[in-house]
Formats: C-alpha cells, sequence, structure tokens
C-alpha cells in the first residue's frame, strides 16, 4: 500500500491542477520568450500600454505585465456575460479529417485566426481608442499561445479532444480530458525538459521559427493536431477515438519535442508579431 500511495502522489505531482492548464504555465512561456525577443522600442510601448490596464476595466483580471496580459483572455471568461462573444475566438474548428478549409467554419471572423489579423489591425491604426488599444495588445499576447495549441485548431467532432477522457499514468479523473492532458501535464513537461526556451535567439533562428504568416500558421498547428491524435489512436489520426486516451511514455516522450517547438514558434512568432504592430 505505501508504494501504491507513493506512485499515486509521483502521478499527482506530475499533473498541474486544473488552474495550472495551458492559459498559465503555457501561455506565459510564450510570453517570455517574446520579450526576450522583441525590440527594445516595442518593449517600451508594451510596457507603456499596460500600464493603463485599468482601461479595461477588469481589477479581477490584472494585465500589468506580459504574463499577466498572457492570461487575459482566458481569465475574462469568469469575469460576467459581457464577455462571452469572445469565447469563439480563442479556436477554430477546422474538420481534422477532410481538406484543410480554414475559411468556412470562421464565419463572420468568429475564429482564432481571423481575431489574431484583427487585433493586429486595431494595433496599428492610429484611430484606435486607448481602451480598445489595450485590450487588442491582451488579447493578441494570448491567441498566439492558443493558436500554437494544436488542439485549438481542429475539430474531430469532439470540442478539440474535450469529450475524449484521458489518463496521464495513473492519474484519470473523470473529468480529465485529451485536451487538458495537451494543455497541462504534456506542455509543462515539455518547457521543463531540456534547456530553458527563455532566451535571445539568433537572427536566423528567428527567421526559421517565425517564417510564414496566421494562415500558414494555423495550417501547421492543424497538420501538428493529426500527430497528437494519431499518438492515442495507435497511429491513425483519423481512426475511431479510444473509450480513453491513455498517456503512458511511448506516447508522451516522442510529443515532446513537437511541443517545445510549438513554444518556441509562438514565442518568436509573437514577438515578431508585436514588433510590427508597434513599430
Amino acid at each position: 500500500m505505501p508504494r501504491f500511495l507513493a506512485c499515486l502522489a509521483a502521478a499527482l505531482l506530475l499533473l498541474p491542477a486544473p488552474a495550472r492548464a495551458y492559459w498559465e504555465y503555457g501561455h506565459e512561456l510564450v510570453a517570455k520568450i517574446a520579450w526576450a525577443n522583441i525590440r527594445p522600442t516595442t518593449r517600451a510601448r508594451i510596457t507603456r500600454l499596460l500600464a493603463e490596464q485599468a482601461l479595461l476595466e477588469t481589477p479581477g483580471c490584472p494585465a500589468g505585465t506580459i504574463e499577466q496580459a498572457s492570461l487575459w483572455g482566458d481569465c475574462i471568461k469568469k469575469a460576467g456575460k459581457q464577455f462571452r462573444y469572445a469565447y469563439p475566438w480563442h479556436f477554430q474548428d477546422v474538420a481534422l479529417c477532410r481538406p484543410f478549409n480554414l475559411d468556412t467554419p470562421c464565419k463572420d471572423g468568429k475564429c482564432l485566426w481571423a481575431q489574431i489579423e484583427s487585433e493586429i489591425a486595431q494595433l496599428k491604426s492610429r484611430d484606435t481608442p486607448e481602451p480598445a488599444r489595450v485590450q487588442a495588445l491582451v488579447l493578441l499576447i494570448h491567441f498566439v499561445g492558443d493558436l500554437h495549441q494544436p488542439l485549438h485548431a481542429e475539430d474531430d467532432g469532439d470540442e478539440g479532444g474535450n469529450k475524449i477522457p484521458a489518463a496521464w499514468g495513473i492519474y484519470a479523473p473523470k473529468r480529465f480530458s485529451f485536451h487538458q492532458a495537451w494543455d497541462g501535464p504534456l506542455q509543462e513537461r515539455a518547457a521543463t525538459t531540456g534547456p530553458s526556451l527563455i532566451r535571445r535567439y539568433s537572427p536566423a533562428e528567428r527567421a526559421r521559427l517565425g517564417a510564414g504568416d496566421v494562415r500558414s500558421w494555423s495550417r501547421e498547428s492543424w497538420d501538428l493536431a493529426h500527430v497528437a491524435y494519431a499518438a492515442i489512436k495507435h497511429g491513425d489520426a483519423c481512426g475511431p477515438a479510444p473509450a480513453r486516451a491513455t498517456f503512458d511514455e511511448t506516447v508522451i516522450a516522442p510529443l515532446i519535442p513537437l511541443a517545445r517547438l510549438q513554444f518556441e514558434r509562438a514565442g518568436v512568432r509573437l514577438a515578431g508579431l508585436l514588433d510590427t504592430a508597434l513599430a
């Protein structure tokens, strides 16, 4: 019995609490990578805008630093009905097992890639009121992180994997899903495996990691979603869903480099978008 309890304790330590899922640990990491790679003038402009966080009128959702700003988009989900309109902006239901089509599931711009472009346009425009400019900044920081979580970029009739129960080792509570496994323990394991990802990347690295645009990044994340599904469906991403997605070491280990790469891409690309939008 003591050995079982020790294993259970170890498993619980591996799994963040629900509040420590991707929208905290992962988003903060993406923001820190971006902060290390933006221009000094961009950093100064971000600091000035975030000093006006009171304009957001969300005292329960602080955004005074880039790390806090990266969490604001999720924090406001609990702030009241006035922000309910923004819920569809965090994902895009591109069918996983049909030809890639980014436009059909994004009617009226109510999806992730369109909102990233919208926030950039608002930051660039001199006519944007200051409260809207601050909101555009914090949402851009958040949404770029979301776009690089593959299960935000697809749908297989399962709400981005939220309807597939999952087990992380021996940890398998009723309300733990495939999507949450990617949001939480997989991302945290990836971020803490190997050297720190928070550093100043070389010009060549920034050029390689930052290549493309929002639409091509959407396709890239959609492609990686196939890898994620194949890992739990015995190699066939479009095969039947398992009764429970099991994350053991044979499943986890090959996914770690991909998750780390997505962190790097997201951070470097966010830095490039901020430099451009706030030039």
